[in-house]
């Protein structure tokens, strides 16, 4: 189908707002790189005039935007963020990561000349978005409830995930192509992915040697151990960066969400290999280093494991454009070290 252009925060957790199957409770100054907007308060308009009629592929179909839209809500995971990126101040924004203020990371500080009204995540109060009187609303990376979906486009043209991406799987490069093309700026979309190619291909040429090494992400939370497999970006960064995937974990049965496996302190061994990254998730990256089924990894007890740090894991979690270069360059130096240990 087609659709066209129409005219109290809740504080969650990573995981828990992404629904994860590991059953974890809770997920998990500006940067000098930061992609600062310098749009017009609080009208969300784009620092230039977009290329209309656009159309955007779905879930749930074909949506067209046919002309520039002037007021956004993004409620996405990272949506808001994205949308900074290509120039856009959304007048409402979901704070998935509980940041505070304006809802973005450090590395994103001032972007907004006037604050977005922040809405809940994973149940948005329809009623206040409304009120914004949005002409656009973007929820590309999100559950893919379809109930959802139909609330939002009840209100405003709704740019909804893609297909095969529910239970907020949509991938970075994706993410980043819906809304530039939804927003009219396509090419924008393009420049912004060519750079984050760049980067890790730069990361790569610097580090040969791990195209020779395994990798693989967990998690602790107060409910015992996950392990995130391909296709969660948490684990697709570092393949990006050359690391080689797991095979035990790629062998496992994924869990409901479809990004990650449940282990526990006796299976937490499969998930060994030349690097292993931990997500303290409501938990402290110290709890995770004191933990027995940790301690006896070998990758441990070579010094070739690490917990996560907090001020890079938001970033890393988030992956926004703007984030995951702030990320990328505070992770590489731990890589580094835990790899040549």
């Amino acid at each position: 189908m087609t659709s066209t252009l129409r005219a109290s925060r809740r504080t969650v957790g990573v995981l828990t707002a992404v629904g994860c199957a590991l059953a974890l409770s809770a997920c998990s100054g500006s940067s000098d790189d930061s992609n600062s907007s310098g749009t017009s308060g609080s009208s969300g308009a784009v620092q230039e005039e977009g290329t209309f009629p656009q159309t955007v592929a779905t879930k749930f179909g074909d949506v067209t935007v046919e002309e520039q839209p002037t007021r956004v809500v993004a409620l996405g995971w990272g949506d808001a963020e994205t949308a900074l990126a290509l120039g856009v101040q959304p007048v409402g924004a979901s704070d998935w990561l509980d940041f505070g203020g304006d809802g973005v990371g450090p590395w994103m500080e001032g972007a907004y000349d006037s604050s977005p009204e922040i809405i809940s995540t994973l149940e948005p109060e329809y009623e206040q978005i409304a009120a914004l009187e949005p002409d656009l609303i973007l929820d590309v990376r999100s559950s893919g409830d379809e109930d959802r979906h139909d609330k939002l486009s009840d209100i405003a043209t709704t740019i909804g995930v893609p297909d095969g991406a529910d239970s907020y799987l949509t991938p970075r490069e994706e993410q980043v192509d819906m809304i530039a093309t939804a927003l009219g700026r396509p090419d924008a979309g393009e420049e912004i992915t060519r750079g984050y190619d760049d980067m890790v291909a730069g990361i790569r040429d610097k580090h040969p040697g791990w195209a020779d090494k395994t990798a693989a992400t967990v998690a602790l939370s107060s409910t015992g151990w996950g392990a995130y497999i391909r296709g969660s970006e948490r684990y697709d960064t570092l393949l990006d960066l050359g690391f080689q995937e797991n095979a035990t974990l790629a062998g496992e049965d994924v869990g409901d969400t479809g990004f990650s496996v449940k282990l526990s302190d006796e299976t937490l061994s499969k998930a060994d290999s030349d690097l292993v990254v931990a997500f303290a998730v409501g938990v402290t990256p110290e709890d995770v280093e004191g933990n027995a089924a940790w301690q006896r990894l070998a990758a441990t007890e070579e010094g070739h494991s690490f917990a996560m740090p907090k001020e890079i894991s938001s970033a890393y979690a988030l992956g926004s454009p703007s984030a995951i270069e702030f990320a990328l360059k505070r992770l590489v130096p731990l890589l580094e070290e835990h790899t040549d240990a």
